[in-house]
């Protein structure tokens, strides 16, 4: 007998992860819904890029993650096996002048989700893409799940309060609910305010003359840079456990700026 086709949300479908996942899930059988923007589907079709391979494959709901409403009723009706909250503001920003903003996005959203999922679907399995930000700058290398969060942005602020938020509806609900906490991960669906997609989006100006020199900030910071798809692959395998559980997702090695210049 076939095992029944399991169906996944995923939040963040468009963006560099998401669209990986999504290829990755549907390689994996899986029925595929992704939330986007409604202005995504109406009028700015190139904000679809990432999912040229797969969109006539995945059912795509419009929709907002600020929104509770929003949010319950897309989980109402496609009541996922699996949901992969992917989306929020990923640029990291030490201006707190859009606070409310960004805590809205990158933690309200996360709430929404388990709150809906706990009331409509609780059996299922919710993995939610943490970030090294929650550890600000670290006295202890390389760091591991129980090192001292100390966030220094909003951004980080938002990825251990949601981090917390997981933990809680794990323990206190039951939810099979993880946190993958993400180092920097690159692919060529990065996004352009990220340096290595300026590094290497200068290099081919220059190569065809388009542009002269690079500019670039610190080169001697370092950073631990990854490839997308293998931690796409590495959220799946968190929600297949048995037991849930919190992990790192990083190579373990660091590089600086001018190495990968």
């Amino acid at each position: 007998m076939n095992e029944r086709q399991k169906t996944a949300l995923i939040t963040g479908v468009t963006g560099q992860d998401g669209s990986y996942l999504a290829e990755f899930l549907l390689e994996k059988g899986y029925r595929v819904h992704g939330i986007v923007r409604r202005e995504s589907l109406e009028k700015n079709r190139h904000g679809l890029q990432n999912l040229e391979r797969c969109i006539e494959e995945i059912k795509l709901h419009p929709g907002s993650i600020e929104d509770h409403l929003s949010i319950y009723k897309i989980i109402q009706s496609v009541k996922p096996d699996e949901c992969y909250h992917l989306a929020g503001q990923s640029f990291v920003s030490y201006d707190f002048s859009e606070q409310v903003t960004l805590m809205n996005t990158n933690f309200n959203s996360t709430l929404y989700l388990l709150s809906s999922l706990k009331e409509l679907v609780p059996k299922c399995r919710f993995f939610f893409a943490g970030s090294s930000e929650i550890f600000g700058n670290p006295e202890e290398a390389p760091q591991h799940e129980r090192t001292w969060f100390n966030p220094k942005s909003v951004y980080g602020i938002a990825k251990a309060a949601s981090y917390h938020a997981v933990r809680s509806y794990r323990q206190c609900h039951g939810l099979h609910a993880c946190v993958g906490i993400l180092y920097n991960h690159e692919s060529p669906r990065r996004g352009y305010q990220f340096v290595t997609r300026k590094i290497t989006a200068a290099a081919a100006r220059i190569k065809l003359g388009l542009q002269y020199e690079l500019q670039l900030g610190n080169l001697d910071a370092t950073r631990d840079w990854g490839y997308a798809p293998e931690y796409v692959e590495g959220m799946w395998q968190m929600v297949q456990q048995n037991q849930p559980e919190d992990l790192i997702l990083a190579t373990g090695v660091s590089r600086t700026v001018r190495e990968f210049v």
